[in-house]
């Protein structure tokens, strides 16, 4: 008999609630167009949902016009965009970064301004990263980005006595390990952050896909393919030897792929909603005739980011005029 075990937990983040939960309060103050500089998520029925209301995803300022509204993603922006935008006249600028990035932004300030040489682990491209790496700006000392074990070793330190290393919020857990022992080996007196910058949300749904993967023969991913932390998640699957995916709808599912698969097991990124990951259940659920499905026990996540104060008053203006 086929059934479908789900792990636990999965979909969204805190972070991720808080920039959607800014948008939708733009929008019903100031309604559209608004701007937001980059994908507010990397979730594509997000995008396109926002995109049909009005929101407008750019990624250079000089694409916003005088007087409009603009919000930065959850992924966080440099040193130098919020400098640009502060050239400029507009309405309202909202800052949607989730306050786990911006922690990881304040340890690299603070390692700029102390003079210390960062070696930041991440992928190359991401906006977060781009972001973090705009926070540094000590001329004397600089900012490196790895993303694997070899690059450690092509590495041209300029002071290795003072030096630290942090990370991108969404990264494999097991692979940075690693990557962070063979930086204690080459570097000996390199230090970490205070605080792991690898974030909850993340952490918790590696550890629920580690432990959903010795149930199950096939691993249903829901994200979207610039996801990083769902493929982070697809890639746990991988790395098992188990037929992996990874969807953003129920159209997406090959149904014959499923046929005669025992366990089928279901995650999602942390940038996912929870109503796609419901409908690929049912459709699975209809479409096979499964009658069980199995949700593991996990982490029970109460974290919650609240918007800024200013939109509350914006809100409370809003409501006195209506």
């Amino acid at each position: 008999m086929q059934q479908i075990i789900l792990a636990n937990p999965m979909g969204f983040c805190a972070g991720v609630e808080r920039a959607i939960n800014i948008v939708e309060h733009a929008l019903r103050i100031y309604k559209a167009p608004i701007y937001v500089k980059h994908e507010l998520v990397h979730n594509k029925h997000i995008i396109n949902n926002f995109h049909k209301r009005g929101v407008i995803f750019i990624e250079s300022i000089s694409q916003v016009p005088d007087n409009a509204v603009l919000i930065f993603s959850a992924h966080g922006v440099s040193k130098k965009i919020k400098y640009e935008v502060n050239l400029r006249k507009f309405t309202m600028v909202y800052d949607a970064t989730c306050p786990l990035v911006t922690r990881v932004h304040m340890d690299v300030k603070k390692a700029s301004n102390l003079g210390k040489e960062i070696i930041l682990i991440g992928h190359a491209g991401h906006p977060e990263v781009e972001g973090t790496i705009g926070q540094y700006d000590n001329k004397k000392a600089g900012i490196y980005l790895i993303e694997s074990e070899n690059d450690i070793y092509n590495l041209k330190i300029k002071n290795e006595n003072h030096l630290c290393y942090m990370t991108q919020t969404t990264l494999s857990i097991s692979d940075t390990k690693s990557i962070i022992n063979a930086l204690h080996i080459r570097f000996p007196k390199i230090t970490g952050p205070r605080k792991e910058h690898i974030c909850y949300a993340t952490t918790n749904r590696q550890i629920a896909v580690n432990t959903l993967i010795n149930k199950i023969d096939i691993l249903i991913v829901v994200g979207s393919k610039n996801s990083s932390n769902s493929n982070r998640l697809l890639e746990i699957g991988q790395q098992y030897g188990i037929p992996s995916f990874l969807i953003d709808y129920p159209k997406d599912i090959q149904i014959a792929q499923l046929n005669n698969i025992k366990n089928i097991g279901i995650t999602a990124g942390a940038s996912t909603p929870n109503f796609i990951v419901q409908n690929i259940i049912n459709y699975i659920k209809k479409t096979l005739k499964i009658t069980t499905v199995i949700k593991l026990p996990g982490v029970d996540e109460k974290i919650i980011f609240p918007i800024p104060k200013k939109f509350k008053d914006n809100l409370i203006n809003y409501k006195t005029i209506k």
